[in-house]
């Protein structure tokens, strides 16, 4: 049977060397929409102070490791015991179906698909897992901790939480991994799609020469705009064209609207 000493929050943690170092010192942690979107859940539904014994943690180093992969986090935190403590956090990873649905709705929004190009997460692409009837950031949080703690979430999942929005601050398309799709997934299939819409964009329909014969000498006309093509030649436009010599005008004026209304 664990010792109550275990239970005690106020039991100082042994210190370690080289653990994972909140940045900010003081104050909320998180600077970007996205990491501060994720603490913000966190703080609605999680108890203040064990995210206040967390943050400390998180700022003193404790946590020595995170791997974070498709719906799963694992870290390890030290605590007061000797051996590190287990922590994961599971969120739901979607599946193919699912993400081929979230990248046709951003390659719609060519804003959108600029933007995660260029590396940046525009704050509109929350309404777009919305519009599908999924969430950007979990609601909902599986977290386990091989602590003895009866609070839940505890310090040192907390601690975690925390350093996890600091990673989004540096790398927003780990919120996307967490759920199921790498950058390199991501931007490839965007970057494929752009190529495809600019590849549109400058498709010519091939037209056989024989079936331009009848138009293609004809004035600002083309095989697609039928409509510009001049119904008749205005009379005088000979006579602009080709004026004729000096002191020829008068005689063959005639000619040339008789060769022109032709």
């Amino acid at each position: 049977m664990a010792r109550f000493e275990d239970w005690y929050d106020g039991a100082r943690p042994i210190r370690v060397e080289g653990g994972i170092k909140a940045r900010t010192r003081r104050g909320s942690i998180g600077s970007t929409w996205w990491s501060r979107r994720f603490i913000d859940i966190l703080e609605r539904v999680c108890d203040k102070g064990r995210l206040s014994r967390g943050r400390a943690y998180a700022r003193q180093g404790q946590v020595l490791s995170i791997d974070l992969a498709a719906g799963e986090a694992r870290a390890a935190v030290q605590g007061s015991r000797r051996d590190p403590y287990d922590v994961v956090i599971r969120i739901e990873a979607y599946g193919e179906s699912r993400w081929a649905a979230v990248e046709e709705s951003i390659a719609a929004q060519a804003v959108h698909r600029a933007k995660l190009l260029a590396g940046e997460m525009p704050a509109e692409i929350e309404e777009v897992f919305a519009a599908l009837g999924i969430d950007l950031f979990p609601r909902d949080l599986d977290m386990d901790c091989s602590c003895p703690d009866w609070g839940f979430p505890c310090k040192h999942l907390s601690a975690v939480l925390y350093l996890l929005a600091e990673s989004f601050d540096d790398d927003p398309f780990l919120v996307l991994a967490w759920r199921g799709r790498t950058r390199e997934q991501l931007l490839g299939s965007l970057a494929d799609d752009a190529a495809d819409a600019t590849a549109d964009a400058l498709r010519v329909d091939d037209v056989p020469f024989a079936d331009r014969l009848a138009d293609f000498y004809a004035p600002g006309a083309t095989a697609h705009r039928p409509e510009r093509r001049p119904s008749a030649a205005a009379p005088d436009l000979l006579l602009r064209v080709f004026p004729p010599p000096a002191g020829l005008a008068g005689p063959l004026e005639p000619a040339y609207r008789r060769l022109g209304d032709a």
